[in-house]
Order: C-alpha cells, then structure tokens, then sequence
C-alpha cells in the first residue's frame, strides 16, 4: 500500500480566464468550420466573430483589472528581460515563472491583437456575393472589400501563431514536465511551481460578468444602431 501523499497544488488561474480561453478556442474552430461550409453558413460564421470579438475584448479590460496572473504587468516583460529569457531557453537553463513566462507573454499579445483586427474586420466585411457584416453600413465598400481581403489573409497568420503556441505547450510537456493544458483547466499548479505569494484567492466572478456584459452591450448596440447597407453589384 502506498504512502505517497497527493501533490499539494494553489491556484493560479482563475475561471474567467479559463473559460475564455476554451470558449475562444471552441469560437474559432466554429468560425473556420462555418466559413469552410458554405455561405449559407455565413449567420454562424457571423455568430463566432461576434463571440470572438466579446471575448477578446474582454480579456483585454481583464488584463488590466482582473486577478494577479491575469493582469498584462504582472506577466509582459520589456524586449531585453524577453531576450535574455529565450537566449536562456535555447540553452535549456530558463528560468521558471508562475504565470505566463516572457515569451508566452508575447504570444498572449500577438493572439490578442490580431483576433481583436480579425473579428473586427470581418464585422465590416462582405463576400462579394450576398452577405455583408454587421456593420458594413458604417464604412464604403471598397473600404469594406479592403478589410474583407485583410480578414482573409490574416487568418493563416493566425493559424501560424496558434500552431507555434501549440508546440510550445507540449514543449514544456516533454521537457520541462509541466503540464499547461491541465492546468488551464483546473486553474492550479503543483505547491512547488507557485510561489503563495502570488496565489489567487478569488476569482473575481461578478467583476468579469459585469465586464462581459458591458462588452457585449457595446457590441449589440453598434451592431443594432448600424445603416442599413445600400444596394451593392459586384458583376
């Protein structure tokens, strides 16, 4: 019979964070799908940007107010701190951090500011064919065919990006023996990787719903306050 105790563990991350981090996966995955399906796809292709765009946005206004591990400066460091981490983990000798380490942290913004540009314009966009976003009336449309042909393009930089976070997290699985993917699910880590200093103790729940409210508040009312688009032949 075993006397080996179980692995104490704190909490790191909370369910805010966490919940966005799956739903946003599960949002993106739904856009591809949709978009790959058809243009009679096109009102859930619409339905995931406007998740996309809710959630972003509010993990931005979260980087700033949320809980410790959330919040941008407790975890983005400047280009010589990032530099001198990834010379370090070339050499296999980096050093640990609780939360995302600088070049996570550079990863977090890359993903943050290129969905936010890739939701939005495709609020603006139209397919040439029949259906327009949400908030083409606002704009022209060239300007509207311009922002189409950057939501396009983007995407496969966006994949790109994912698909190097992805590496990542199972670079740390193999080598490092630390395993992120659980611990974005539970929120915790084992005692001996989280200083009880930096520990959360609350995730802030009605602090983020209220955000998330607004956010999509904002959204809704630009979207049902949006011109009607005029009559537009792409022939």
């Amino acid at each position: 019979m075993s006397n080996q105790q179980p692995v104490k563990e704190l909490r790191v991350w909370d369910l805010p964070v966490r919940v966005f981090h799956w739903t946003l996966v599960l949002a993106i995955i739904g856009a591809f799908i949709s978009n790959q399906a058809g243009i009679e796809y096109f009102t859930y292709h619409l339905w995931c940007g406007y998740t996309v765009v809710v959630l972003v946005s509010f993990r931005i206004l979260w980087g700033v107010v949320g809980t410790y591990h959330a919040r941008f400066w407790n975890f983005v460091r400047g280009p010589i701190h990032t530099m001198r981490y990834g010379m370090d983990a070339l050499r296999g000798k980096d050093a640990h951090y609780t939360g995302h380490n600088p070049l996570g942290a550079l990863m977090v913004l890359l993903l943050l500011t290129t969905l936010l540009v890739q939701g939005v314009t495709g609020l603006f966009g139209n397919d040439e064919i029949i259906n327009f976003g949400p908030l083409y009336g606002y704009i022209s449309n060239d300007l509207s065919l311009k922002l189409t042909s950057l939501h396009r393009n983007l995407f496969n930089w966006i994949m790109g990006a994912v698909a190097l976070h992805i590496l990542a997290v199972v670079a740390h699985r193999v080598y490092k023996k630390e395993n992120l993917v659980r611990a974005m699910f539970t929120g915790r880590k084992p005692a001996a990787q989280v200083s009880s200093v930096v520990e959360i103790r609350s995730s802030r729940i009605w602090l983020a719903l209220i955000l998330l409210a607004a956010v999509s508040g904002a959204l809704a009312w630009l979207v049902m306050h949006a011109p009607q688009p005029e009559a537009v032949s792409f022939l």
